[in-house]
């Protein structure tokens, strides 16, 4: 079971509830490699719709990249890329995803690999002028949007 399949199991059956208010910014989500193409290899499952359909009920104002899903661009970290000592071919490679993410006007942008959201957070925001981007990881924004009762804020 991964991460994706119990958030949205835990969704679906009530265990936790959440609210889309809390997030009101333009919003949206990138296809990491990992949990994509090289899961769909592995065992046969890409994760492509579960962590968009997760993160829809956490905001109301979702806009996809283009392309998306299999087709998606890859940020430049993959493969262990972010770990190497290569920062600017990895820069490089990571163009294509910056014009990609700024394309949509997103606000914030959800990463459930921590090599992408490295990657872009740490790389990418600065380097291709995208400063004003929030970036979160999924768990990250479903925590954040989570209902707690009895809780005053």
């Amino acid at each position: 079971m991964s991460v994706h399949d119990l958030l949205k199991e835990y969704i679906e059956t009530g265990r936790i509830k959440l609210d889309k208010s809390k997030h009101p910014e333009l919003t949206t989500y990138h296809d990491p490699c990992n949990y994509g193409r090289k899961s769909e290899r592995t065992f046969g499952h890409g994760y492509y719709e579960e962590p968009r359909w997760i993160l829809q009920q956490c905001v109301d104002n979702f806009v996809d990249t283009y392309p998306t899903a299999v087709n998606n661009y890859c940020c430049g970290a993959g493969g262990g890329a972010w770990a190497m000592p290569y920062a600017e071919e990895r820069i490089y490679y990571g163009r294509v995803k910056a014009k990609q993410i700024k394309d949509t006007g997103a606000e914030m942008l959800i990463a459930p690999c921590h090599n992408c959201r490295d990657q872009i957070m740490k790389s990418l925001r600065q380097e291709y002028d995208m400063m004003d981007l929030e970036v979160k990881y999924l768990w990250e924004l479903v925590a954040d949007s989570l209902v707690i009762e009895g809780v005053d804020e």
